[in-house]
C-alpha cells in the first residue's frame, strides 16, 4: 500500500518523449553543424559540444509532449545536419 505522504515526491512532466542525437568529429564542422540548426527552432531542442579527447561531440536533445512533434522536430535537425555535412564533404573539408 502506499502512503499518501509518498506521492508528493512523484512529479510528472507534460514532456515526455525525449530523443538524443549525438554527432562525433572536428570542432570546426561540430560549430558549423551546430550554427545551422539554431535559427531552425531553438526553443525546441538544447545543444552542446563537448570535448571528447581529439574529437568533440555535439549533443542535440530534443522533448515535446506529442510523439509527432519530437518526430517532426528530429527530422528537421537531422535533414539539417545531413545538408550541412553532405556540403562540406563535397567541399573537401
Amino acid at each position: 500500500m502506499v502512503e499518501m505522504k509518498n506521492l508528493s515526491l512523484l512529479r510528472f512532466s507534460m514532456e515526455d518523449a525525449v530523443a538524443r542525437v549525438v554527432w562525433t568529429g572536428s570542432r570546426e564542422l561540430a560549430e558549423i553543424l551546430l550554427e545551422s540548426i539554431q535559427p531552425d527552432d531553438p526553443e525546441s531542442f538544447e545543444a552542446e559540444i563537448v570535448d571528447a579527447g581529439d574529437e568533440v561531440s555535439l549533443s542535440i536533445v530534443a522533448s515535446s509532449s506529442e510523439l509527432s512533434e519530437l518526430r517532426a522536430t528530429i527530422d528537421d535537425i537531422l535533414a539539417c545536419l545531413s545538408a550541412v555535412e553532405g556540403s562540406m564533404g563535397a567541399l573537401g573539408e
